[in-house]
C-alpha cells in the first residue's frame, strides 16, 4: 500500500490496539470494535452525524502495509461469530433510495457490503450521499459500498461527464489516468468506496456485447488503458478489474446466460490475460469473476472455478479480494444447475471467492437467506471453516484500510462538485 494522504481516525487506531493485543489487553472503558458496531457511548449520536473532520485529531498513515491491515483483519474476524463472519462476505442490494429503509436492511442483516444500482441513486449528489451515510453504521468499521460507474453506456452517477470506453478505447492512456482519476473523485465524494468500473475485457469485435465498454480492442492497448484507469482512481476509489477471465473471447450476455469459448489457456494467457495482468500489477484491490465459460479449463464459469481462482493467485499474483460477479445472474440463466441462489453462493465461496455480490431478483431476504447458508454450510463441514476466515479477513482489511483512509467518510456538504 502507497502512503496515503488521508488520516487514520483515532479511534480505530484505539480499536485495533484492543483486538490485536488480544482480549485480555481490552478494558471495559476502552472503544473497542469487534464486528464494527461498537463504539464508546459518547463517541457518537444515534443519529450517527458525521464527525467535524476540520477539528478532528488526526494521524497521517505512512506505515501500513497490506501485510498490517490483513494482521489486523484477522484479529477481529478472530473474535466474530460465524454468522458475523458470513454476513462479512455478502454485499446485499434492494431496490430502495429511502435513507431509513436501507439503514434498516444493513442493520438487520449485518452485510459487509452494499451495491448502488439505479434505484439506489437519488437525482444530486447531496441526496446520495444521505443514502451512503445511512449504510455506514460505523466510520470505523464501513461497508464496501460498490458502484457501476464505468461511465459511458454503465454509468449510475447522472452528472458523470467524464470520458468513457467509447473514446477512451482509441485515446492515449494518460486520458483513460485522467477520466478515470475525476471518476474516482466523484465516486469517493459520494461516499463510496469501491468502483466496479474497469472493464479488463478486450475484443475488436464491434458486434460482441462488451465491445462498447472495453477499454480496448487488442490485448496490449487494453493492459495500457486498464492500468492507467486502476492508477487514475488510486487514493479515490478501491479499483476493480471485470469480468476476469475474459468477455472478449466468449460470446453473448452473462446477464442472460453463461457465455463459453473453447480457447485454450496457452492462447488465453497470450491475448485476454495480458488486461488483467496489468491492473493487477498496477495496483486494483478487487478482481471481478465473471459468469464465462472457458471449457479447455474448465466448464463450470470461472466464478464457480476453483482452477480459474487459483490461476488468478499463483499464476497472476492477485492478492486482493476476488468478487464474484452479481449471483443473481447465474439464476437469470435458466439453467436448472444455477436456480438456488443460496447453492450458487456455497459454490462460490468454495471455488475462492471473497465476496458475494447478490443483485438481479434480490430482495430483503436474499441476503439473510444466504448468510445462513454459509453458517450450516460452514458447521456441517461442507465449507471449511478456514475458507470463511480468510475470505472475511481480506473483506475486512480493505473496509478498514477504506476507515483508515478516510473513504468510507461523506466528505463536506460545500464542495465544489468535482465535475
Amino acid at each position: 500500500m502507497t502512503t496515503s494522504r488521508r488520516a487514520l481516525l483515532p479511534v480505530v487506531l484505539i480499536a485495533l490496539a484492543g483486538v490485536v493485543a488480544g482480549p485480555a489487553a481490552a478494558s471495559d472503558a476502552a472503544p473497542t470494535v469487534l464486528v464494527g458496531r461498537t463504539m464508546a457511548p459518547d463517541a457518537r449520536p444515534a443519529g450517527l452525524a458525521p464527525p467535524d473532520y476540520a477539528t478532528t485529531p488526526r494521524v497521517e498513515v505512512t506505515a501500513a502495509t497490506d501485510d498490517s491491515w490483513r494482521t489486523r483483519a484477522a484479529a477481529l474476524v478472530g473474535v466474530m461469530s460465524a454468522r458475523d463472519k458470513a454476513a462479512a462476505i455478502v454485499m446485499g442490494h434492494i431496490p430502495s433510495s429511502d435513507p431509513a429503509a436501507l439503514r434498516d436492511y444493513v442493520q438487520r442483516t449485518g452485510v459487509g457490503g452494499f451495491i448502488l444500482m439505479g434505484a439506489n441513486v437519488p437525482g444530486t449528489e447531496a441526496g446520495l450521499r444521505e443514502v451512503t451515510s445511512a449504510l455506514t453504521l460505523d466510520p470505523a468499521l464501513p461497508p464496501l459500498i460498490g458502484i457501476d460507474q464505468e461511465g459511458g453506456d454503465v454509468s449510475r452517477l447522472p452528472w458523470d461527464r467524464f470520458a468513457s470506453s467509447v473514446t477512451l478505447k482509441t485515446a492515449p492512456p494518460d486520458a483513460a489516468a485522467d477520466a478515470f482519476a475525476a471518476r474516482g473523485a466523484l465516486v469517493e465524494r459520494a461516499g463510496i468506496g469501491v468502483n466496479f468500473g474497469t472493464i479488463a475485457d478486450v475484443t475488436g469485435d464491434p458486434g460482441m456485447f462488451i465491445y462498447r465498454r472495453a477499454l480496448g480492442t487488442t490485448p496490449g492497448d487494453s493492459a495500457a488503458r486498464v492500468a492507467a484507469a486502476v492508477g487514475g482512481e488510486k487514493g479515490e476509489a478501491f479499483s476493480t478489474l471485470k469480468h476476469f477471465p475474459g468477455h472478449g473471447a466468449a460470446p453473448g450476455d452473462s446477464h442472460h446466460g453463461i457465455p463459453s469459448t473453447g480457447m485454450s489457456k496457452d492462447e488465453w494467457e497470450a491475448t485476454d490475460a495480458a488486461p488483467f495482468r496489468a491492473g493487477i500489477e498496477a495496483g486494483a484491490e478487487l478482481l471481478m469473476f465473471g459468469h464465462l465459460s472457458y471449457t479447455a479449463v474448465d466448464a463450470a464459469p470461472a466464478s464457480l472455478s476453483p482452477e480459474w481462482h487459483r490461476i488468478a493467485r499463483e499464476e497472476l499474483g492477485f492478492d486482493g479480494v476476488a468478487v464474484t460477479d452479481d449471483l443473481g445472474m447465474l439464476e437469470a440463466s435458466g439453467i436448472a444447475a444455477y436456480r438456488d441462489p443460496v447453492a450458487n453462493a456455497l459454490t462460490a465461496l468454495a471455488a475462492g471467492n471473497d465476496l458475494l455480490l447478490t443483485v438481479v431478483g434480490s430482495g430483503a431476504d436474499t441476503a439473510p437467506r444466504i448468510i445462513d447458508g454459509i453458517v450450516a454450510a460452514v458447521e456441517s463441514g461442507a465449507v471449511p471453516a478456514a475458507r470463511l476466515d480468510d475470505a472475511a479477513a481480506r473483506v475486512t482489511a480493505l473496509r478498514l484500510q477504506l476507515a483508515a483512509e478516510g473513504r468510507g467518510l461523506v466528505p463536506c456538504a460545500d464542495c465544489t462538485p468535482a465535475s
